[in-house]
């Protein structure tokens, strides 16, 4: 009987089998699948943990009714810098509840390559909406107070549905920040740059003691820098807010010049160091803040542009911030319909080379005399100049006779000084006295009506970019 071979079939099969695994082509494609994999999982891991560190809140805004419209393609985010003082943030003082220390909306136009933040003074009077109690807060009636108060009674819910009610602004999303975050954000870049003009000592904004000079601050100094009020210029909120928006724009350029948008990965870096700081609404997930930052790498830094809604002195409380119309509602018009211009050229239609030179009012001081027969006037209107940041010199009246016109005198070489001041009031003219030294001289007349704003207006809104920050000396 014949002996059967060993079957080869099997074994054929077996080394066609091996041939095929280990060709080139398939050695690349399964390579590739396992880098692939390998990248979403590292990329979905990256996702939920930073995810997973951000508080998100859920903001229901039916009790306010209507909302504004929303422009396609654009983005509205209310940012807040929170006061809140427990937990991490003890170490910054007591205060009872949580304000917004600083508040503004961040306009964001992808397709027009613009960016705009407008900031809200936390001093500003404003009319607020009523606003129901939550588990953590008591909720208010409708009334009349500072705007900060919204949070304090009814959470960024409240705040919210005010600054769109206010303002007729769509809003399409919130982000907070607390001191601590804060610190943390800037420490993650490194530090920022910036020229700080003269020495400054705060014992109020975290013991802050600065030499004057080109500086690269960290976080627990850049916070006490943007929080400092009675250590620089004359200790209003406005002043403060102008050196904010400097360090905002400082603080871009470090953002937008370094590696923190260079890619996914620094980008991610850079917000799971912070998230845990952070408080958004649900809508604003991750993907979304990277749609952001990956928009905004098509910004130019010239584009970005700081603007505090035009105010003045409250009638009220000269120590308050009313919005000074009707250039608030204009300027709120044309966010709302993304068309908020740049205010580069000036009145006349001149480009930059027209524009008069920049002049600080905490470089500016002023006498005000009053002309009238209006008790109290001078120091009504020298308490509103210090608000805008100028550096009050006296009050009392003027000798001898008194002109038709409020008017602004100034010594020999300071005409910008004088028409930065005259700037400011709805009615004043300037002229040269010879013998005045280093102090402007504000003579007021029977035409007096008010101030203008303390900042921007109307669709044209005069402000600074984030070019204009001064990062070296």
């Amino acid at each position: 009987m014949p002996r059967k071979r060993p079957s080869s079939r099997g074994s054929t099969r077996g080394h066609a089998a091996a041939r095929r695994a280990i060709s080139p082509r398939r050695i690349i494609a399964l390579v590739s699948t396992c880098v692939l994999i390998c990248s979403l999982l590292t990329a979905y891991g990256v996702y939920w943990n930073i995810y997973n560190k951000i508080n998100q809140e859920n903001i229901d805004l039916d009790p306010f009714g209507d909302r504004p419209t929303r422009v396609d393609g654009v983005l509205n985010i209310m940012l807040i810098g929170s006061d809140v003082r427990s937990g991490d943030n003890a170490d910054y003082g007591d205060a009872e509840g949580e304000r917004p220390d600083t508040l503004a909306i961040a306009h964001i136009s992808p397709e027009k390559g613009r960016a705009t933040i407008v900031n809200i003074p936390r001093d500003s009077i404003v009319d607020m909406p009523a606003c129901e109690p939550t588990d953590e807060k008591p909720g208010q009636d409708a009334h009349t107070a500072m705007i900060g108060e919204a949070m304090n009674s009814g959470g960024v819910q409240c705040l919210w549905g005010t600054v769109e009610q206010l303002t007729n602004v769509h809003i399409d999303h919130f982000v907070s920040v607390d001191f601590t975050g804060f610190k943390e954000m800037v420490d993650a870049l490194g530090g920022v740059t910036m020229c700080i003009p003269e020495p400054i000592q705060d014992e109020k904004a975290g013991h802050l003691d600065l030499e004057a000079g080109e500086q690269t601050l960290d976080g627990e100094e850049a916070l006490g820098y943007v929080r400092s009020r009675k250590g620089q210029g004359d200790g209003s909120d406005l002043s403060r807010i102008d050196r904010q928006q400097d360090f905002m724009g400082a603080m871009l350029q470090e953002v937008m010049n370094g590696e923190v948008l260079s890619s996914p990965g620094t980008l991610n870096s850079f917000l799971g160091s912070v998230a845990d700081s952070l408080s958004t609404d649900d809508g604003l997930t991750v993907s979304t803040m990277g749609d952001i930052a990956v928009a905004m790498r098509e910004v130019d830094l010239n584009d970005i542009e700081f603007v505090t809604v035009p105010n003045g002195p409250h009638p009220a409380d000269p120590n308050r911030v009313a919005w000074s119309e009707p250039k608030a509602t204009q300027l709120w018009q044309s966010v709302a319909s993304d068309e908020i211009s740049d205010g580069k050229e000036d009145d006349q239609g001149g480009g930059k080379g027209d524009k008069a030179p920049k002049v600080e009012p905490s470089t500016v001081s002023v006498e005000v005399l009053n002309g009238t027969d209006t008790p109290g006037l001078a120091d009504e209107v020298s308490t509103g100049l210090a608000g805008m940041g100028f550096l009050p010199a006296g009050t009392g009246n003027p000798l001898g006779e008194t002109p038709e016109k409020s008017t602004v005198y100034y010594p020999p070489g300071k005409e910008a000084e004088a028409k930065a001041v005259a700037s400011k009031l709805n009615s004043a003219t300037t002229e040269e006295n010879p013998a005045l030294v280093d102090t402007l001289q504000l003579v007021v007349a029977y035409d007096w009506n008010g101030f203008k704003s303390s900042g921007g207006g109307g669709a044209d809104v005069e402000g600074k970019s984030a070019a204009d920050a001064k990062t070296a000396c």
